[in-house]
């Protein structure tokens, strides 16, 4: 079926354009109160995730552009060293094509939402367009696709663009098939469609002809329970007419339903094509045409693995070698013959499911490929392979902590790149890097867990609920999915399977399949303590494309989780007995006796929520036992809203809490603060919320945060840390989050200052060198030290800022805007600032230093780096405003500390907080006790009383050197000949190089680099040297300050003669030689 039809009149285009615009902002809106509090990225990079196209600028090949199937659009100027993500503050995530206008390689055009029919995928918001190389970007349209596979853009006119759309995955409708544009995505025409369940999956053009195209379309969908890939809509289509009308293709062949298609023209002879067609039961053929699709011939009966067709089949033709072929696959097949036959192309040392092959015109040899592990480059033609190991866009499902002292670890089960492990942050002084993740367990990665009080067992599962023990002492993992007994149906697990360990006793499990399961022994056994909670139906009996479907339709459930599952479990922390279940099909399950009966809820009974309704967590109140949240989704019945509720009566009612939350952003997560109940974390499709109320209002709470699904939370409770694990941008951690449990609506009208968390003193240790190249991925530790936090409810506003303010309203209303005068622009720029400053003093009341910090409105944080000050005096050209950053400061001692805050607003203070307490642990003790830790403090206190009383006389002697020199040039101010004035000045010189030999060493020498004997400046140099460890000064520093105040005494009184006799008698005897007076 052809059309040509205008899709939209303009009114309703505008319609639409103010509506999802709306929708947009609201998406991305965040409460500005919360944005000093940051996320911190802490990756990883060493897996990398799944990538959906890449596209490379034809005039600078070094330039990329990657479409992450989720994780946004990244750019790279080097070929990969380094790389910038573009659309980060963008709506979307999800990205399906990149294109780059062969006409302007500036423009890049960009599909979203991902082109693959997979279970995990994420949806688009249209087409988007930048004209600056993907600085800024703006959306065309096409905002109800929800998944674009292909763009091409006209090499002759960069107006007229084509866009293959395969439309909604889990609902019919939507904006699918070809589209074309003649005025550059101003305005869209539907030139090519079927049935509500069939768009376009991909498009060619021959090179030689822009009027010359072919598409493939698709007919599929996908719900909760079954996937059907094909159907009558699927098909091959030629226009030649530039996409205005189109002709199916048929000659030669399959006649019967056909699945996913995947399309390429040889670039060498472009009269050829080839086809990878889906067929039923994921069997498939590849068929050749050597007249332009006139007619065709079956080669062979290849087609994709894996987990289906659905997941690859895009097919790419070699530039360079006539018939050569590659199919996109678990491992990608490659056939030398136009298909007749496939090998697989050498994969070692890279990750499989390929879905994206770009070449270079100029290199047979050049390959780069798109994974679902990321990015990979071969220069040899395949025989080997680099892995683009700094991009950190792991996909990860759900994750744990565990409580390892003194870091805590991560853990996350991740799409295809295993289950993965890491710290929190390291000892490193540059960070956590690729070097310290690992992997903990293969496979699809999927929900861990952790064993409170012992961070050597870690639970982690493959996908399909294959859940393993894993012992960390020696990496042994052990086998202990639950398994049914002789005569009992098979287990039905979800592909995400939720484990959870009890509050009460560290060594018993909780598994759910369609049964709940509990294991006393951490696994070794199991017991079911409930029959089946699910409505165990036949799914293939279920509609799928509007309605039940026969046997002989194209299904395909290989991928997919068992349906009727538990997907989620909970246990009451106050009452053991009190355990709730959720599942995939609409059903809630409660016991309060421990499992010996449960009560049923449909979710259809919980007010406005659809029976289909999947539920994605169920969570016990960490402080009532009565009351419960559960979060929900219908997005795989093409509903988007977010379905998130509370009972307060153990499950008899509930109430809807989505306000603050848009309207198309589902829930996958939600946590409670330990502490504090009406605390609340949720995480959505579209990133982060808050609750400082329970759920009755939520704020975005996603500083630091890129665009990106969070489908998981979870809190370190001996850190305070907000744990997030994003779909698409690896983990994301909150440090100390605590100061948020105590504010309420009446707390934000005043400044705040927080009580710190311990912090944690030791000696950072390198990273390794600064050479190791731009790509080394390295992810930011929190800031050493002790961190503070305070809270503002005003920034400090100018004199300025004022005026601007106020002139800002007149020119908007296009009034005159008034000179305010010169006086009153002095007085702007003479005004003084606003700032904080934090005093921290030891538990005896003794001051230690202080920290100035920003006056600005909301949350703040700035850090002591618990070091004290040993400064003696101060340069005036350069003076340190924060003491404790100076070189050569010593260790702060282990002790409890105090920090209190003021304000400093035009020099008036205001004490603004009382003291907080907070406690400073030193984490590593060195092998070896210094011996010489008792006579620490004495010589600290001598090493500053002679550096204070060196330094003193170092600058008069510098002062009184610079006179000399200046005395010698003044001479020719002499009234009378030269003589005796000459001759003193230059015997006084002499003897100003030899004091300064003594205190700095032989010029002569320094100048080339030969070695010298020490001088005072290097002995006291040395004697400063052990503060940089906790370990201290050694028996050698002190005594390198003895001798430094041994060579300093001696030549001291020779000093005292230069400065204050010598220099002031050249001085005077200038002046009475009638030398003007020279001014210092």
């Amino acid at each position: 079926m052809t059309n040509s039809k205008t899709i939209f009149t303009l009114f309703l285009a505008l319609c639409l354009t103010f509506y999802n615009n709306a929708q947009e902002k609201s998406e991305t809106k965040k409460d500005s109160i919360l944005s000093g509090l940051k996320f911190r990225s802490i990756g990883p990079a060493f897996m990398s995730g799944r990538i959906a196209d890449i596209a490379i600028d034809p005039n600078n090949q070094n330039i990329w552009y990657v479409a992450v199937g989720s994780g946004g659009v990244w750019k790279t100027l080097n070929s990969g060293s380094t790389w910038i993500p573009l659309t980060d503050k963008q709506p979307f995530f999800s990205t399906g094509c990149v294109t780059i206008d062969p006409n302007n390689t500036s423009t890049v055009w960009l599909g979203t939402g991902e082109n693959v029919g997979g279970r995990h995928i994420g949806i688009g918001h249209g087409i988007y367009v930048s004209h600056d190389g993907g600085e800024n970007w703006i959306n065309k349209g096409l905002k109800k696709s929800e998944h674009i596979s292909k763009i091409i853009v006209n090499p002759k006119d960069s107006n007229e663009i084509w866009v293959a759309s395969q439309g909604p995955l889990w609902s019919s409708g939507g904006e699918r098939g070809l589209y074309k544009t003649n005025d550059g995505g101003d305005t869209w025409k539907l030139v090519l469609s079927d049935n509500e369940w069939t768009g376009v999956t991909d498009i060619i053009i021959d090179p030689r002809d822009e009027k010359t195209l072919y598409a493939a379309t698709w007919q599929r969908h996908r719900t909760v329970a079954a996937y059907i890939g094909g159907g009558e809509g699927t098909a091959i289509y030629k226009s030649t007419d530039g996409g205005e009308n189109w002709n199916k293709l048929k000659n030669g062949l399959p006649t019967g339903d056909m699945g996913k298609i995947g399309l390429a023209i040889s670039p060498i002879n472009p009269d050829v094509l080839y086809a990878a067609i889906e067929l039923d039961r994921k069997k498939g053929a590849v068929y050749r045409s050597s007249n332009m699709g006139a007619s065709w011939t079956k080669m062979s009966n290849t087609v994709s693995g894996g987990t289906g067709p659905h997941y690859y089949q895009e097919l790419v033709a070699s530039p360079h070698v006539f018939d050569k072929i590659y199919l996109m696959d678990v491992r990608v097949q490659v056939s030398e013959d136009g298909g007749k036959t496939f090998f697989t192309m050498n994969e070692s040392n890279k990750h499989s499911d390929n879905h994206s092959m770009t070449f270079k015109p100029n290199d047979p040899n050049y390959l780069l490929v798109g994974t679902d592990g990321g990015i990979y480059e071969s220069f040899d033609d395949t025989k080997t392979w680099k892995f683009i190991n700094n991009l950190p866009i792991t996909q990860f499902y759900k994750l744990a902590v565990d409580d390892a002292k003194p870091f805590y670890n991560i853990f996350g089960g991740t799409q295809d790149n295993n289950s993965q492990g890491g710290p929190s942050r390291t000892l490193k002084s540059n960070g956590i890097a690729n070097s310290d993740w690992f992997v903990l367990l293969g496979g699809d990665g999927h929900q861990p867990a952790t064993e409170p009080g012992n961070p050597d067992i870690v639970y982690a599962q493959s996908q399909q609920g294959n859940l393993h023990r894993v012992d960390r002492t020696t990496s042994e993992a052990v086998f202990i999915k639950p398994q049914e007994g002789i005569d009992e149906p098979y287990e039905r697990n979800n592909w995400d399977s939720p484990i959870l360990v009890s509050n009460h006793d560290p060594k018993r499990l909780y598994f759910g399949t369609q049964r709940v399961w509990k294991s006393n022994n951490r696994g070794d056994s199991w017991t079911p303590i409930s029959i089946d909670l699910t409505k165990n139906e036949e799914r293939i009996t279920l509609p799928i494309m509007g309605t039940q479907k026969s046997w002989d339709a194209a299904w395909d459930v290989y991928a997919m989780s068992t349906y009727n599952t538990i997907t989620s479990l909970s246990e009451s922390p106050l009452d053991e007995n009190v355990l709730y279940a959720g599942t995939d099909d609409g059903i809630i399950q409660y016991t309060k006796n421990g499992g010996e009966t449960w009560s049923k809820l449909l979710v259809s009974n919980l007010p406005n929520v659809p029976a289909s309704a999947f539920v994605n967590d169920i969570k016990a109140d960490l402080h009532n036992v009565n009351t419960v949240y559960v979060a929900l989704d219908n997005h795989k019945f093409g509903d988007y809203k977010p379905y998130l509720l509370k009972s307060i009566n153990g499950g008899k009612s509930w109430q809807s809490i989505t306000t603050g939350i848009p309207e198309n952003t589902m829930v996958w997560r939600i946590v409670q603060d330990h502490v504090n109940p009406n605390l609340l974390f949720l995480a959505t499709e579209y990133g982060i919320y808050i609750s400082l109320n329970q759920g009755e209002k939520w704020m975005k709470f996603s500083e630091g945060l890129p665009t990106i699904s969070f489908r998981d939370l979870a809190i370190q409770k001996r850190e305070n840390d907000l744990v997030a694990a994003s779909f698409g941008r690896g983990f994301y951690v909150l440090d100390d989050y605590s100061a948020l449990r105590t504010m309420n609506s009446n707390s934000f009208s005043k400044p705040a200052l927080f009580k710190p968390r311990k912090a944690l003193q030791y000696k950072p240790v390198s990273g390794g060198t600064s050479s190791q190249g731009a790509s080394y991925f390295t992810a930011d530790n929190p800031e050493y030290g002790a961190t503070f936090t305070y809270y503002l409810p005003e920034s400090f506003e100018s004199i300025k800022d004022k005026r601007k303010k106020v002139e800002k309203d007149l020119k908007k209303d296009n009034k005159n805007i008034p000179f305010p005068g010169w006086n009153a622009l002095d007085d702007e720029k003479n005004e003084d600032g606003a700032s904080i400053i934090l005093v921290i003093k030891d538990s005896n009341g003794n001051f230690v230093t202080r920290i100035n910090a920003a006056y600005k409105k909301g949350f703040n944080r700035v850090s002591w780096n618990l070091m004290n000050s040993l400064r003696t005096s101060l340069n005036i050209d350069r003076i340190n405003d924060t003491p404790s950053e100076d070189r050569n400061n010593n260790f702060a001692n282990e002790v409890n500390y105090s920090v209190s805050m003021f304000s400093n607003i035009k020099g008036e203070i205001t004490a603004l907080s009382e003291p907080q307490i907070f406690e400073v642990e030193r984490i590593r003790e060195n092998v070896l006790k210094n011996p010489m830790d008792d006579k620490m403090n004495d010589y600290i206190g001598n090493l500053k009383v002679f550096k204070l009383e060196l330094e003193s006389t170092l600058k008069d002697f510098n002062k009184a050197s610079e006179k000399l020199l200046a005395y010698e040039k003044a001479t020719a101010y002499i009234q009378g000949e030269p003589g005796n004035l000459e001759k003193e000045i230059s015997s006084v010189k002499k003897q100003m190089f030899s004091l300064k030999q003594t205190l700095n060493g032989n010029a002569s020498k320094e100048e080339i680099g030969e070695k010298d004997v020490q001088s005072i400046n290097s002995r006291l140099s040395l004697a400063q040297k052990g503060f940089n460890t906790t370990y201290g000064a050694t028996k050698m520093h002190m005594e390198s300050l003895d001798m430094a105040k041994t060579l300093f005494n001696r030549i001291k009184p020779q000093l005292e003669k230069f400065i204050n006799v010598d220099i002031p008698q050249i001085e005077k005897k200038l002046t009475n030689a009638g030398v003007p007076p020279i001014l210092d």
